[in-house]
């Protein structure tokens, strides 16, 4: 049976009719050259979104993740990373291949990094110790549950990190559904870190494309390493176009995908072999457990995919579902259907 709803991730969104008109009707320009008057328009958004003094149009998450790196940092460099964030977990070692940064990992709590634990791990100017230059975050924390760490969580581990030399940066892939969650703007998660990225093409629904943002002489760099990794575009606008719909229309409508992500939650919690907290969800995110003896994770993706639905194993016995502009507020009771038969 074709699937009739896909629940696998918010990367699987199709790019709107308006999205769709935009880009059929951008004008463009070389943007290697700063000549494509959309991409302009975007970037300058985007900053504006995000607080930050400019920004700069990448193909993806990871490249913007990347170019974040090498800009703040130097070859031989360490950064302190949570050791389930996405920029260690998931993108496929470019601390180490592209910048040539040590990880230092330590474990999150509630989404956040320790305050205290961070300033423990800040080694003192010795020959021997490599320098430590940058602190990584991400909010929300994929690996976490899609927890939205709180502004004042954030706000102190940068405080931590500035007050030693170093630079801030976060992983905001998901910036707009952890603002909602915290009832906040994207400004106010975003404001304490020197940069920031974030996605157009997960629950803002355009079909390409993130952002890296952060001071403009900070962006100037970024945009000749966005160069090296091979991230320059030409007639971009066609693509930007969509990415200012994004962000003009796209996100307020988030609350609608963690209310689906809710009701979600509640019905799961009540079906036998698996088991969840509904109260843990705060975004788009449900990560449950299924244990039924003899069974695996795999074995309930197949057979609620001959059921019409799509979910992700990221585990022996455990799935994530991800709510998204593409699952209206009426396929939840089919999928707790599809859930209750797969059982």
């Amino acid at each position: 049976m074709t699937a009739f709803v896909d629940l696998r991730s918010d990367t699987v969104t199709r790019p709107t009719p308006a999205m769709r008109r935009a880009m059929a009707d951008a004008e463009v320009g070389d943007d290697v050259y700063g000549e494509d008057p959309t991409v302009s328009r975007l970037e300058q958004l985007a900053a504006a979104k995000v607080g930050k003094e400019a920004a700069l149009f990448v193909p993806t998450g990871t490249m913007g993740n990347q170019i974040a790196v090498m800009t703040h940092t130097a070859r031989g460099d360490q950064a302190i990373l949570d050791v389930d964030s996405h920029i260690y977990q998931a993108e496929v070692g470019g601390l180490a291949v592209l910048s040539g940064v040590q990880a230092r990992t330590l474990k999150n709590r509630d989404g956040c990094l320790d305050p205290a634990e961070v300033e423990e791990f800040i080694w003192p100017e010795d020959i021997h110790f490599p320098r430590l230059s940058l602190v990584c975050l991400e909010n929300p924390l994929n690996d976490a549950g899609g927890i939205a760490a709180p502004v004042a969580a954030m706000e102190a581990v940068c405080a931590v990190a500035h007050r030693h030399g170093l630079a801030a940066h976060l992983d905001g892939a998901r910036v707009f559904n952890a603002a909602a969650a915290l009832g906040v703007s994207a400004a106010d998660v975003a404001r304490p870190f020197d940069s920031v990225m974030f996605c157009l093409s997960k629950g803002l629904c355009a079909p390409v494309g993130s952002m890296v943002a952060g001071p403009a002489a900070w962006i100037a760099r970024a945009r000749k390493h966005r160069k090296l990794l091979g991230g320059g575009m030409r007639q971009v606008g066609v693509l930007a176009a969509a990415g200012i719909v994004a962000l003009e229309q796209m996100v307020d409508r988030l609350a609608e995908d963690h209310a689906n992500a809710r009701r979600l939650a509640d019905g799961l919690a009540t079906v036998p072999f698996i088991t969840l907290d509904p109260a843990r969800v705060d975004t788009n995110m449900v990560f449950i457990r299924y244990r039924k003896p003899g069974k695996t994770a795999d074995d309930l993706v197949e057979a609620l995919a001959e059921r019409g639905v799509r979910v992700g194993a990221v585990g022996a016995d455990r799935l994530r579902l991800v709510t998204h502009h593409d699952v209206p507020a009426d396929a939840i009771p089919a999928v707790l259907k599809a859930f209750g038969q797969a059982v």
